[in-house]
């Protein structure tokens, strides 16, 4: 499945976040969602790509944005990732990879020239009403938080 396209609307998901509380796209109506997906908790990539979210979070807050990151890792993982690194946002549980599917980054992957099927990192801008409004199928983990920001803030 490939990535899904803006205007479709976003999939709908309930899982378990880091602390082990229910969360779903739906309490997030009326507010515009970060969805951004990444391979693996406290791994280089993704360390930097949560840091410069957590460093550009209050920036998000303040023009009303969430940020929920999703992996396939499990509630015990996300809350050492989100403690260790003092992340102020959302890491959502998907071990049954229902959502990485649902969105279209479940997908086949190589490394060292061993193919294996994993989690693309790509984000997702969700409008206020469920719709997706943005993708970035490639993303830079380290610049990612600002390119979000100025997309953002110069799109309305």
């Amino acid at each position: 499945m490939e990535v899904l396209e803006p205007g479709t609307p976003a999939p709908p998901f309930e899982s378990i976040d880091q602390n082990g509380k229910t969360v779903t796209l739906e309490e997030y109506r009326g507010r515009k969602v970060i969805l951004y997906f990444y391979p693996k908790d406290d791994t280089p990539g993704c360390t930097k790509e949560a840091c410069a979210f957590r460093d550009n979070f209050p920036k998000f807050k303040k023009i009303g944005v969430e940020v929920l990151g999703v992996s396939i890792d499990s509630e015990k993982r996300h809350k050492k990732f989100v403690d260790k690194y003092e992340l102020p946002f959302r890491l959502v549980v998907d071990e049954d990879k229902k959502i990485v599917q649902d969105y279209g980054v479940w997908r086949l992957k190589k490394f060292m020239g061993r193919e294996y099927m994993g989690t693309a990192r790509v984000t997702y801008l969700i409008d206020e009403h469920g719709s997706i409004q943005h993708v970035w199928p490639k993303v830079k983990p380290a610049d990612h938080a600002l390119e979000l920001l100025e997309y953002i803030e110069n799109a309305g």
